[in-house]
């Protein structure tokens, strides 16, 4: 009997559901890389484990109290298995359907296993409860004993309340008008204990107020189990979060912040309907000792009037109500930042007077009377709100008709708000998640605009951000600023910034590949990357060609092979490549590799056969036509030189043939002068021509003989 109760835990369902869930991290974790052997791979094992072990040991425990403790120690081991799951998919150890399926099966564990702890306890707390009447009416009312259990009380409280929290409400009253908005904070408050998870069901009348919005801005939960939720037509709120180590200690701890507003007038409570702490203990201890309400009182006008209205009269002959217009605040539906308002009607000969009112209440009779007729006012400096502005004419038979004007006037930014990256503000992922959000708390956010690095700013639309977080468009790796703008529906806005980087992948490399190859080849390379399943784009360059890009994928294990898609001539190629995980994120280029292409030998040889050729050939024939050149120009010069002796011998022949006829008649005029002189004396004239002709004769002789000895040295 004893055997059958302590295999009996196999029939709790949620035992089951725990077994198989450890069974398949088991399963998953077989391919996590060696290197996470003893990080993630047992830290993921063990608390997978530790949930179905818990389970089976508390199960099995005869006391109520022993089964709720381990059913808590499971339920933290539960929730290390929802961080380690995120955590995996976060570096791509699991893929977008395998981790999935495990937060699936994780939620109904968790469901389960809650279900199981709730119902163990109350049975527990009923027992103790009967247990303790039992005995007190079996000892009987002693004062003695009576003022033991008063000490012991005591002592237990006091023990208790070093290690109580409690969640409360910020603030806890208040007063506002109907159609006003306003917020309300949810706090922890664990002085002496570390939390590190809390949940809660808050209630609210459906009636009264509406929930506009839920913000997580500035919360201590850095992990949420499941969004924070809301139902108007409920009246619930749901949160639950999870602190992250070292958890949160301290009196004020905000979880999430409720934008109410108000639908009707009378009053409101927040209640937790249920809640829970629990403590950094490693064993999911549950500190929650007080859960705090909060009242509000909502009155003032019962609904937002009309944008514009008239309020008749039934007397006859009274002006019309005068048609109001606005050009400061034009659109009754919209809200504006100017706090100054003008207004303008028309006002007919026949008016006597004007009474004016400015106020909360739509349909209010104006009684401020001017005697004037004025056909417009001014209003300065008017709180925010919803303003209603009304005219009433008179003439000679009375007041008229009432006119109604709204204007909505929102002057105040929305709440500062930050921004936080799911993956830290350094990470690979090419498409940062953020977590921003911020409220408004009269005319509420109307569309957020974001600049991210030098970029040009975009517009998104709140109910993009509501479902956060929000992915950002695939950056490129470097460091870079994303500023983001929070526009509420006046046109004021609020401004946060932050900066992040995108890191690159680690570069893939070639393990194999030939250096050499001959022409006309197939290549083929393999390499690896740390990156399972992913692009690599692998390049090659033919020397000063254009580089051309090839896909493959990585195998399960990293590994990768390329081969090229068409035969490589001969020349010096470069090969590299770069990875793309599935994300999108990148890799630097690898180390470029060099690969020869060369012919063949016997092809090599003819090639150089023919160069040789194609140099030998040309140079001999321009030898040979260099000779003929040669030998045709000597010749011809030839020729030319004996035409030339011919031309000088008988240019010699003419030039002696006629110096001797000159020096014959030069020798018949001195002989003349000289019988001359036989007959009578010279003069001295005719003496000096005689004298000077011999010399001229004897000189010229000389020059003639010279120059033909000089002709007939260069002609020889």
């Amino acid at each position: 009997m004893e055997q059958e109760n302590k295999v009996a835990y196999r029939k709790l369902i949620a035992w089951q559901k725990a077994d198989e869930l450890a069974f398949q991290i088991y399963r998953a974790t077989k391919n996590f890389p060696s290197e996470e052997k003893f990080g993630l791979i047992s830290q993921m094992r063990r608390a997978a484990v530790s949930v179905a072990a818990n389970i089976a040991e508390g199960y099995t425990r005869n006391s109520k109290k022993d089964k709720v403790h381990f059913y808590n120690i499971a339920l933290g081991s539960l929730t290390e298995v929802e961080y380690y799951l995120d955590f995996s998919l976060r570096l791509v150890y699991t893929s977008n359907e395998q981790h999935q399926l495990l937060v699936k099966l994780r939620e109904e564990v968790g469901r389960l296993l809650n279900g199981l702890a709730r119902g163990t306890k109350s049975k527990w707390q009923g027992t103790r409860d009967k247990e303790q009447v039992t005995r007190i009416k079996e000892q009987g009312i002693r004062m003695v004993l009576l003022f033991f259990l008063v000490s012991c009380s005591m002592f237990l409280v006091s023990a208790s309340a070093a290690e109580a929290a409690t969640l409360y409400f910020s603030p806890s009253s208040g007063s506002y008008a109907v159609g006003s908005a306003f917020s309300v904070a949810v706090h922890v408050s664990s002085a002496d204990q570390a939390m590190n998870a809390a949940s809660g069901v808050i209630t609210f009348p459906q009636d009264k107020l509406e929930v506009t919005a839920l913000s997580k801005t500035v919360s201590i939960f850095g992990l949420w189990v499941q969004e924070p939720s809301f139902s108007n037509s409920a009246g619930t709120i749901n949160f639950e979060g999870i602190a992250l180590n070292p958890g949160f200690t301290g009196a004020s701890g905000k979880l999430i912040t409720i934008n109410f507003r108000v639908k009707a007038a009378g009053t409101a409570l927040l209640n937790f309907s249920s809640g829970s702490v629990l403590a950094n203990d490693g064993q999911g201890t549950n500190i929650l000792i007080g859960l705090g309400n909060a009242q509000f009182s909502l009155g003032g006008a019962v609904e937002i009037g009309a944008p514009e209205s008239v309020t008749p009269v039934e007397l006859t002959g009274v002006p019309q109500a005068p048609k109001i217009s606005s050009p400061t605040h034009p659109d009754p539906n919209k809200w504006y930042a100017a706090s100054s308002a003008k207004f303008n009607w028309n006002t007919p000969k026949d008016i006597t007077a004007v009474r004016l009112l400015i106020g909360k209440i739509p349909q209010a009779i104006p009684a401020i009377t001017y005697t004037s007729p004025l056909n417009s006012k001014e209003i300065t400096d008017l709180a925010d709100g919803i303003w209603y502005f009304s005219a009433r004419l008179k003439n000679s038979a009375g007041w008229g008709g009432v006119s109604h004007f709204r204007l909505q006037i929102d002057t105040q930014p929305p709440e500062p708000f930050i921004i936080k990256f799911i993956d830290g503000n350094e990470t690979e992922n090419p498409r940062p998640t953020a977590l921003f959000d911020t409220t408004d708390s009269l005319s509420g956010i109307d569309y957020y605009k974001i600049k991210i690095g030098e970029g040009d700013f975009f517009s998104i639309a709140p109910e993009v951000v509501k479902s956060n977080p929000y992915t950002l468009h695939s950056q490129a790796p470097g460091k870079r600023n994303i500023l983001i703008q929070a526009f509420d529906k006046a046109g004021n806005y609020a401004v946060a910034t932050e900066e992040f980087v995108i890191k690159t992948l680690k570069e893939p490399a070639f393990t194999e590949y030939p250096k050499e190859l001959e022409s006309g080849s197939i290549l083929m390379a393999k390499g690896e990357s740390q990156y399972p399943n992913s692009q690599i784009i692998v390049w090659l360059q033919r020397e000063n060609d254009e580089s051309k890009a090839s896909s493959v994928r990585s195998g399960q294990d990293g590994k990768f092979t390329f081969v090229s898609g068409e035969r490589l001539r001969d020349g010096i190629y470069m090969l590299w490549a770069e990875v793309v995980d599935e994300r999108g994120a990148k890799s630097g280029p690898s180390e470029k590799l060099t690969i020869a292409v060369k012919r063949p030998a016997f092809l090599q040889v003819g090639t150089w056969a023919v160069s040789v050729l194609a140099v030998a050939v040309p140079l001999v024939a321009l030898i040979i036509l260099l000779l003929f050149v040669v030998w045709y120009g000597w010749h011809k010069f030839s020729i030319f030189r004996k035409k030339l002796k011919k031309e000088v011998r008988e240019a010699e022949l003419a030039l002696h043939k006629a110096f001797n006829l000159l020096k014959e008649d030069i020798h018949e005029q001195v002989k003349m002068l000289e019988k001359a002189q036989n007959k009578r004396e010279l003069t001295a004239e005719e003496e000096k021509i005689i004298m000077q002709l011999k010399k001229d004769l004897d000189d010229a002789e000389k020059y003639v003989r010279k120059e033909i000895e000089d002709i007939e040295g260069v002609v020889k």
